[in-house]
């Protein structure tokens, strides 16, 4: 993972702080690009393994239609209520289409650790719930831009 950050490099998360914010963090709003070339942003739950963001999506979705058409998309992981509270990431590049659509739980060595992480994370599980309504896209960013204001009162 390449972080691309130029601007507010004093407020940006180290590797150690953004690993730890994406492992414990629940929900990631989701941008694709429609075939029209209109935006369209949705909110999943995601498993982050240090490396990956790893998203369940539900295959008959806009969503899935529009990266299917084209995986480029854009994610951001966000929290805090007050102005020197705030931080997140900004997560971008191209998705890959991870293991059966829709996912039954066929064996796939792969989704081992993103199953097993986001069952606990997600479920208190030890073992991931199929539906057969959603599968798994994977997205090592391009692009990875974050902030922590919570720094601003050190500056």
């Amino acid at each position: 993972m390449t972080v691309t950050q130029r601007r507010g490099r004093k407020i940006m998360m180290t590797a150690g702080e953004l690993d730890a914010f994406l492992t414990t963090q629940r929900t990631c709003r989701v941008a694709t690009v429609s075939a029209g070339g209109a935006p369209h942003v949705s909110t999943l739950w995601f498993a982050w393994d240090g490396r990956a963001m790893w998203l369940y999506s539900v295959v008959r979705s806009r969503r899935w239609a529009d990266l299917r058409r084209d995986p480029r998309v854009a994610l951001v992981v966000d929290t805090g209520e007050e102005y020197d509270e705030l931080r997140g990431v900004e997560l971008s590049g191209s998705v890959e289409f991870v293991g059966e659509a829709p996912r039954t739980g066929e064996l796939c060595a792969e989704l081992d650790v993103p199953e097993t992480l986001f069952a606990r994370k997600n479920f208190g599980l030890d073992e991931m719930p199929h539906d057969g309504r959603h599968a798994w896209l994977r997205l090592v960013p391009e692009k990875v831009v974050s902030w922590d204001f919570r720094k601003l009162a050190s500056l």
